[in-house]
């Protein structure tokens, strides 16, 4: 389905333009009038991330005159086996200023807008606002739904792009002239049900791969060329080396994008998505210690059973003194219930508390009533107990 140009084109290029966009500009179906249409085009990237990092040096490259970044965090020495816009030296820096730094040394005539702080129903609009497309390159679903919804809202296309281990998935939403993501996913998964990149892990060249892909589809919405993803989700598997499309068709009864709308103005997106169930929270009220409270009764030798419930490639990288591996399935699915002991208090841990918390749940419900988990899990032990060991 061809679609009209996103944008008019600008007035000109430089001399100095024309050399840069050379390889563009020989190409028929991209030529003077396509590159003019990059140069006038505004483009914002929700995320400076995984899928960010090379959604932002590719358009800049490709001459796309004005970029927004959106983003909240700071460097990790984790993110860069993947977030290739930023560098060692950027350790503690903010993304977005880093990722900017690295725009701009591509290409200098791109014009860089900064929106740092977390991007919420309050700051929203205002800031897709300014900008003719989105790019979405964030990694959870309370923000999905919440960049979806706006530019239904606002009536804006988006590209969106998804990461996990070897898996990505890409695709472009328009409610105007196709369905919406809430079309694909009516409701966020379970709480805990699909682990973030941050749990699961994510190779790194594989956000390459998808985001180009979504530089490609902006490029073909901003120019109006080519064969755009609405209305098609292209599903990637790396270790096959596979690709594959599903047509995804705009459901009449979409609560967004539908005939009759029951989402018509922003929700509570965290509330909506959950992080953690219900029922994970009501069993860590009143059971939940800290790092340094496990510490004590290490020390102390209370008859306590420490059970770390991750997976065990993750257990491999860093693990608490004494701690048994059992990994949280095992609870899901009751097989690990039959072998805990009954003369020891269960100490639950994970990385941040969110798998424990559910897992308390399990056990709460099996009738082991003083069972805990570690608020914060191993990376908070690590701070403040062992500082000397990794974090993931």
């Amino acid at each position: 389905m061809s679609l009209p140009p996103l944008v008019e084109p600008a007035a000109e290029l430089t001399v100095d333009e024309v050399r840069r966009y050379s390889r563009h500009l020989i190409i028929p179906d991209v030529g003077m009038n396509g590159q003019k249409r990059l140069k006038n085009a505004k483009v914002l990237c929700v995320g400076a991330g995984g899928l960010g990092s090379p959604a932002l040096m590719y358009l800049a490259a490709a001459g796309v005159g004005t970029l927004g970044i959106v983003e909240f965090d700071e460097v990790d020495e984790s993110n860069l086996q993947r977030q290739v816009i930023h560098s060692q030296a950027d350790i503690g820096r903010s993304k977005a200023q880093s990722a900017k730094d690295t725009v701009l040394g591509i290409n200098p005539y791109v014009t860089v807008n900064l929106h740092e702080g977390r991007l919420d129903s309050t700051n929203v609009m205002e800031i897709f606002a300014e900008y003719d497309l989105i790019v979405d390159g964030t990694d959870n679903f309370a923000t999905r739904y919440l960049v979806n919804d706006a530019c239904v809202l606002l009536g804006k296309p988006y590209v969106w792009g998804s990461i996990y281990r070897f898996d990505g998935q890409a695709s472009v939403f328009w409610s105007e002239h196709g369905p919406c993501y809430r079309c694909l996913y009516p409701e966020p998964p379970p709480p805990g049900m699909v682990p973030s990149c941050a749990e699961g892990g994510v190779l790194g060249v594989l956000c390459a791969s998808i985001g180009s892909i979504q530089v490609n589809e902006a490029i073909k919405l901003l120019a109006g060329i080519g064969d755009p993803l609405v209305g098609r989700l292209m599903i990637y598997d790396a270790l096959e080396m596979t690709y594959r499309q599903v047509k995804v068709r705009k459901d009449p009864d979409c609560a967004v994008c539908g005939e009759n709308p029951t989402v018509t103005e922003l929700i509570d997106y965290e509330a909506f998505c959950g992080v953690v169930s219900e029922e994970a929270q009501e069993a860590a009220l009143g059971s939940t210690i800290t790092p340094r409270q496990l510490k004590e009764w290490i020390d102390a030798d209370e008859k306590i059973e420490i059970i770390d419930v991750r997976e065990p490639n993750e257990y491999e990288i860093v693990s608490i003194p004494g701690a048994k591996l059992i990994p949280k399935n095992e609870f899901l699915m009751g097989t690990a219930l039959q072998d805990l002991p009954q003369d020891r208090k269960i100490v639950l841990h994970c990385k941040t508390g969110v798998r424990s918390a559910e897992v308390l749940a399990v056990l709460k419900s099996a009738g082991f009533a003083d069972a805990v988990h570690v608020g914060g899990g191993v990376i908070s032990w690590v701070h403040t107990v062992e500082p000397e060991k990794p974090v993931y």
